[in-house]
């Protein structure tokens, strides 16, 4: 399996993703987690916010909406295992954000931004646990 180097799209993902952050920092006085505000959906205690987390969540979901009007076509996505094995790694993932207190957006971007121990340790664990999976995946299991 090939891994294409994309410096630019790269770069250009992140700084919007970074954008993102501080301007809900400034506009709305809070971190932008976005498993965090996704889990908030399925809590209705409060109304004013919970459309605020909606309205996040559809503004991400929207993102190839955005792309098929700038291009005229749509992203091309394509994933290299299953749709289970893509929905079962995303159930893992909200395991560990749960046990994690956050997820690579509120403490990876926001957190370490705020020199925050806790978010620069989770950050490490995340990128540890990355690296780790990427080398057993490629050159143990040969995948």
């Amino acid at each position: 399996m090939e891994t294409a180097f994309t410096p630019w799209a790269s770069l250009g993902g992140g700084a919007l993703i970074g954008l993102a952050a501080v301007l809900f920092m400034a506009l709305h006085g809070r971190i932008l987690g976005a498993t965090g505000l996704l889990g908030g959906l399925l809590r209705l205690d409060d109304p004013s916010d919970w459309r605020l987390r909606a309205a996040v969540i559809v503004g991400m979901a929207t993102g190839p909406l955005a792309y098929l009007m700038a291009t005229g076509r749509l992203p091309a996505i394509d994933l290299p295992i299953s749709n289970t094995a893509v929905i079962l790694g995303g159930l893992i993932v909200g395991i560990g954000v749960s046990y994690g207190g956050g997820c690579t957006s509120g403490h990876g971007v926001c957190g370490v931004a705020r020199f925050s121990r806790r978010s620069i340790v989770a950050t490490a664990t995340f990128m540890a646990t990355a690296f780790a999976t990427v080398f057993v995946i490629r050159h143990v299991m040969g995948a």
